[in-house]
């Protein structure tokens, strides 16, 4: 980390981490910080689903919540980003405090409960955006109160088809009471089947890929994976946070409610990674996201059979120069490695992963 990135994380440190938060956004939206130009290298890109990736590496859903700073992410060094979650109608979320940083073991909980502005706001600039370029994916979600949550992602898909670089079905978060009984077999064969036909109406056709949760045992897996394979879902993300609270150093946050991410959910949601890529067979796109914080683990889960990585707790904690150290890495390594494509290292270590307990 530079001096100024320890600077920027001492000032941002000192507010509460809501409210750092959107200092945060509220920077990037003014144009800072000012970094490098990032690292352009042809061995880093990748064409996947028809689009192609200038880099592996991305921003994870959580952070831009109302696609407010997208292309300013982009501009940090990221390959592409994703905004969201994204409801129909806005909702403030749950009560304060939601948001925890577990700084002895680089981790964060948070509860938000998909706090937005709701589907015309998010809509509006990303049109504004039109013509930009840059991969740009729109992660959308239910309301809590909602009578009818698939028609909910229904809703989602026909609103930002036409803007959307990929989009993103959430139904992994911990914070939406029964959101997550949507992995579930019957219940994610109405969705995927629904959110697919209101692709196909849509005068566009983004790919569609499904977010899952890292707390699943075997069996779930292969029920997700076999309605994915079923619907022809283009991709999965692998995975959102994690209820489990194993190994934590910070034990005097440690109880408190909601999804945990960063460090601590490496290990677990890497297996699950690896043990989808086994049932999902080599073709299926796969992002790889959880625990992400440095090169080494960015490569790690390419190695566990992800395509495309995501990060967002690893950036609170290593500061907003850290996409680009992360890709600037990646290059070293393949001139050490005498790779000719980022691509090759692809599910070199799955079966070292595959076979880890959950």
């Amino acid at each position: 980390m530079s001096v100024l990135d320890r600077i920027g994380q001492k000032l941002l440190f000192s507010f509460d981490p809501e409210t750092a938060h959107g200092m945060s956004i509220a920077a990037l939206r003014c144009g800072l910080p000012v970094g490098s130009s990032p690292t352009r290298d042809a061995r880093l890109k990748l064409s996947l689903c028809g689009l192609d990736f200038p880099n592996p590496l991305g921003m994870a859903a959580g952070y831009d919540k109302n696609a407010e700073v997208p292309d300013a992410l982009l501009g940090l060094g990221f390959g592409f980003a994703e905004v969201g979650t994204i409801t129909p109608l806005p909702q403030a979320g749950n009560p304060k405090p939601r948001i925890f940083r577990l700084t002895a073991d680089d981790a964060v909980i948070n509860r938000l409960g998909f706090n937005n502005e709701g589907h015309a706001a998010a809509e509006r600039r990303l049109a504004a955006r039109k013509g930009r370029g840059g991969i740009v994916g729109v992660n959308i979600g239910a309301n809590k109160d909602s009578p009818d949550r698939i028609s909910d992602y229904e809703r989602g898909v026909a609103r930002f088809a036409v803007h959307a670089s990929y989009l993103t079905v959430n139904i992994s978060s911990p914070n939406t009471p029964g959101l997550r009984n949507m992995q579930a077999r019957e219940q994610l064969g109405e969705l995927l089947a629904r959110v697919m036909a209101a692709r196909a109406a849509a005068p566009t056709h983004p790919p569609v890929f499904l977010k899952i949760a890292s707390d699943l045992v075997e069996a779930e897996l292969e029920d997700i994976a076999a309605e994915v394979s079923e619907k022809r879902i283009d991709g999965i993300v692998v995975s959102n946070t994690t209820l489990s609270r194993t190994g934590l150093r910070s034990a005097g946050l440690a109880n408190e409610a909601g999804g945990l991410s960063g460090k601590p959910l490496f290990e677990r949601s890497t297996a699950v990674l690896a043990r989808m890529r086994k049932l999902l067979g080599p073709d299926m796109a796969i992002i790889g996201v959880g625990g992400v914080d440095s090169t080494e683990t960015a490569l790690e889960k390419i190695r566990a059979g992800a395509d495309l990585v995501q990060l967002y707790t690893g950036m609170i904690y290593a500061g907003p120069a850290l996409p680009g150290r992360i890709i600037a890495g990646m290059a070293r390594f393949l001139d050490k490695e005498r790779l000719k494509s980022i691509h090759e290292l692809r599910d070199s270590s799955l079966d070292r992963w595959a076979t880890k307990p959950l």
